[in-house]
């Protein structure tokens, strides 16, 4: 008879749900068991400098684009400005984008309180994000079905990783990416959100299963009301890369797509069919429309307007030009923007013919062809819409362009350094050499176009692609020798590779990320000294702008702003005095204190006195006064918290008010000031000629004297202040 002793009791027992999360831990830090061991700590490497690219600093950008700030400050005092995006929290206009990328901002500044940090972390966040998603879609794309990698001749073992890895990089660097994510603009969120789509789609090629599919759909709604159509852009190559590359028969892909375009229907259009529905009574009016409708911004301003240029739906629209140059296949290379963005697409358009070829003779659903085909629709289209848009135009628009930049290098990269170890690989070796080549002689040509600017990274650029090409070619030449001299001469291939093609945009995302943003126009780099069409801002095809606006391309996109306007913060809000009489904002994020007039981008700032004098007499009148356009009503609701009336618009042309709307408030007693003439963006085009006869009338200049001023014609506004020939009028007792 065996007797079994049971072990002695040390007082300790076995914690199954404390090993499990040990273990997850483990993981997310090191990686699976089947990982390569640096995938992890390289991934978590590229993170993290995606984050202090993005947040070095933040707080010195202030509110940004105090368009954007103003609508999400609004949003946190009222619940109806939150659900419609509109400017003021009395829900007179919305800003000129549905809201859903300020309703992030919006949930941020609530929770934490408004600030600069609770403002501009969650878009930083966000562009982390993305670069973290679009690491796992192309990893996967390579990595493949079960059965794809290793046995069948795919891609497999390190190669995944390093695809993934190389693209998130170069997302993370691409300089305009840099400069928007350190901005509070729309693009962010949708970037992140078209990524993730791309993630669904490729999973529902991938498996097979319909919800991946339904999700992608979800996605591209969610980014129609981020930027409206902008986030359509993706769609044809999305629909005809699953109809080509899906599982299943032709019947059943073609089924599929409906069915995710019913949920397309409806993740895109809820938010505009509600708010269209609605009585005009009952909601604000649609900034930016002609109507007061959504599907008017949608089709005009913010569609058809953006392709065709003057059918934007208000005066003042289709002036493109005057932001990314003139309209044509060159524009995403020339002076204003080809330091933004361009540096890769020309290896990744070779990276995406190679990749398709050394793939080609695959079945129909093979995974890393799809994610090619994918992005390369991806590339294309946006391409082809930048290029050649005639409406409004801004650099910052082609941040969409970096994940598809980036997926397409990671993955023709790889898939074209593995066919340069095959036994076809002195052909490819010279295809390599030559997309390194024309790469590197780009980069070399983008940063001469600024000769004083870092004179030395030019020449470092031209040496690393010429090392690299040189290793390369050397790999081929010596293969005899044996393998460790190859492996050493093309290891170093690479890494002068990577010098030579990433060393430019670095320098440009360093730039931005080490300089204050301009909050309307955020760009990367130093100032190539063009603005306009070729020939630069009044040279041939230039076009001038209004109060000596210099180049948006300086670090930080500098520039100057029309009529002296600034950018950056009000004074109080990192950690000043705010202005009497105005309400707090919650706690403010202590960082660099700034000084002078409030507000990013295009507004400059009101005089205090007079905001003062407006904030002391408002009494019961909903909103603290009306002005002409967006650019001062953002300012003065940034500086005091209250309702302010933009009657125009971001424009100024916005047909928003009428004589009697503006009469009916103030016999209800909702306005008692209006602030006319010498507007920002447009003098009287929002206070149309029947409203200012109608106030000259009704209504009573208010004497500069009542609140400091010197004079009644300008109503506050020293050395080239944009409210400089503006009059304060009161209207009703």
């Amino acid at each position: 008879m065996t007797t079994h002793l049971a072990p002695p009791d040390t007082g300790t027992r076995a914690d199954p749900a404390g090993g499990r999360r040990t273990g997850r831990v483990r993981r997310a830090l090191l990686g699976r068991p089947d990982e390569p061991r640096w995938a992890r700590p390289a991934l978590w490497a590229v993170l993290v400098l995606t984050a202090l690219l993005y947040t070095w600093s933040l707080s010195a950008n202030g509110t940004a684009n105090s368009y954007y700030s103003a609508a999400v400050l609004s949003g946190t005092r009222s619940w109806k400005a939150f659900f419609f995006g509109s400017l003021d929290a009395g829900s007179y206009i919305t800003v000129d984008k549905p809201p859903m990328a300020l309703w992030v901002m919006a949930l941020s500044a609530r929770i934490f309180g408004f600030s600069s940090w609770s403002l501009l972390l969650p878009q930083a966040a966000a562009g982390v994000a993305s670069a973290g998603v679009l690491y796992t879609t192309v990893r996967r794309a390579l990595a493949g079905r079960a059965g794809d990698a290793g046995g069948d001749g795919g891609p497999g073992g390190a190669a995944p990783y390093a695809a993934g890895l190389l693209a998130a990089l170069v997302l993370a660097l691409t300089p305009i990416t840099v400069a928007i994510n350190r901005d509070n603009n729309p693009d962010t969120v949708l970037v992140l959100l078209l990524v993730l789509a791309a993630w669904a789609l490729q999973r529902a090629i991938e498996t097979g299963r319909l919800r991946p599919l339904l999700l992608c759909a979800f996605f591209v709604g969610c980014a129609f009301n981020t930027k409206m159509l902008q986030g359509f852009v993706v769609l044809p190559g999305f629909a005809l890369v699953y109809l080509i590359c899906a599982p299943g028969t032709w019947v059943r892909r073609v089924g599929r797509l409906l069915a995710a375009g019913a949920v397309l229907a409806v993740s895109s259009a809820w938010w505009m069919v509600i708010v269209d529905l609605l009585p005009a009574s009952d909601k604000p009016y649609i900034g930016g429309s002609t109507d007061g409708t959504v599907w008017d911004l949608v089709i005009g301003y913010n569609g058809l307007g953006r392709v065709f240029g003057g059918s934007g739906g208000g005066p003042g629209r289709g002036n493109g030009a005057s932001f990314g140059g003139a309209a044509g296949a060159g524009r995403l290379f020339n002076d204003i923007v080809g330091g933004q963005i361009s540096w890769l697409i020309p290896f990744a358009a070779i990276a995406l013919v190679a990749g398709v070829v050394l793939r080609g003779r695959r079945p129909r659903t093979d995974l890393p062809r799809a994610a090619l085909l994918l992005w390369g629709g991806w590339l294309a289209l946006h391409f082809v819409v930048f290029s050649f848009a005639e409406g409004t135009f801004h650099p910052y628009y082609t941040t969409a362009l970096a994940p598809a930049i980036g997926a397409l290098t990671g993955l023709g990269g790889v898939l074209m350094f593995q066919a340069v170890q095959g036994r076809r690989g002195t052909a490819w070796a010279l295809m390599v050499a030559f997309a390194l080549a024309l790469t590197g002689a780009w980069s070399y040509t983008l940063l001469r176009r600024t000769p004083d600017w870092n004179p030395w990274l030019a020449w470092v650029v031209a040496a690393a692609t010429a090392l690299a090409v040189a290793g390369l070619v050397g790999a081929r030449l010596v293969r005899r020798a044996g393998p460790r001299l190859i492996s050493r001469l093309l290891t170093g291939a690479v890494v002068a590779g990577l010098v030579g093609g990433l060393a430019g945009p670095a320098a440009y995302a360093a730039s931005a990320a080490a300089a204050r943003a301009n909050g309307t126009n955020p760009t990367a780099g130093p100032s190539s000294g063009a603005m306009g069409g070729p020939g630069g801002m009044g040279g041939p095809g230039g076009m001038g702008m209004p109060g000596g606006m210099g180049m948006p391309g300086r670090p930080g996109g500098g520039g100057g702003m029309p009529g002296g306007m600034t950018s950056g913060p009000p004074p109080w809000l990192n950690g000043g005095r705010p202005p009497a009489g105005a309400p707090g904002l919650g706690t403010a994020a202590r960082g660099q204190r700034m000084t002078g007039p409030i507000g990013g981008g295009m507004g400059g700032g009101a005089d205090s006195k007079l905001v003062g004098y407006l904030v002391k007499n408002q009494g019961g009148a909903r909103w603290l006064v009306a002005v002409g356009s967006a650019q001062s009503a953002s300012s003065i609701i940034l500086q005091t918290g209250k309702p302010v009336i933009a009657m125009g618009g971001f424009t100024g042309g916005d047909p928003a008010m009428t004589v009697a709307k503006l009469q009916g408030y103030v016999t209800a007693g909702r306005l008692r000031y209006l602030l006319l003439g010498g507007d920002d963006r447009g003098g009287d085009r929002g206070a149309s000629t029947q409203i200012t006869s109608w106030v000259q009338q009704n209504c009573t200049v208010v004497e500069a004297g009542a609140y400091g001023g010197t004079s009644s014609a300008t109503a506050g506004g020293t050395g080239g202040d944009t409210s400089a020939g503006q009059r304060l009028y009161r209207c009703g007792t």
